[in-house]
Order: structure tokens, then sequence, then C-alpha cells
């Protein structure tokens, strides 16, 4: 049994691949440009028309869909770095 010092120690997380990272790097981008483009919707809309409202929810599908993509990554990784770890103090 595992001492609460010992859990404490214990690195919850998996090492972050290339791939995690640069799909978590990928929302932060989007979760900014939707930030910009909707404090600048007005100068956008000035620019392009209609199509401003597009681009807005253009860039929320693109986090909608990216978002549980990396959850479900990202939960997967953690568990099997969890349980390899919980594999090495069992032996």
């Amino acid at each position: 049994m595992l001492t609460w010092l010992d859990w404490l120690k214990t690195p919850m997380a998996a090492p972050e691949t290339r791939a995690l990272k640069a799909m978590r790097r990928a929302i932060i981008v989007v979760s900014f440009a939707i930030v910009v483009s909707l404090v600048a919707i007005d100068p956008l809309r000035a620019a392009i028309g209609i199509g401003a409202g597009a681009v807005v929810a253009g860039l929320l599908l693109v986090l909608a869909a990216l978002v549980p993509v990396y959850l479900v990554i990202k939960t997967r990784a953690d568990d099997a770095h969890l349980s390899a770890l919980l594999a090495e103090t069992d032996q």
C-alpha cells in the first residue's frame, strides 16, 4: 500500500508526446483566435461582410472537435502511465 507521501511524489500525468503537445498548442491558438475575432468582430465584419460570423462559427467548430479528441487521448495516456507506475510498485 502506498503511503500518502509516496502518492504525492508520484507523477499523475503521462509525459506529453509530440502529438499531444501539438494538439494542446492548436487548442490554445484556436482559443486565442476566437477571442481576437470576437473582440474585433466589427472590423472583421467591415472587411469580409457577413462571412465574419462564419469565421467565428468555424473556429468554434474546430475547437469543439479538438477538445474532446484531446481529452480522450490525454486521459488514455495518463491512465496507461499510471497503470505502468502502479505495476512497477507492485513488483
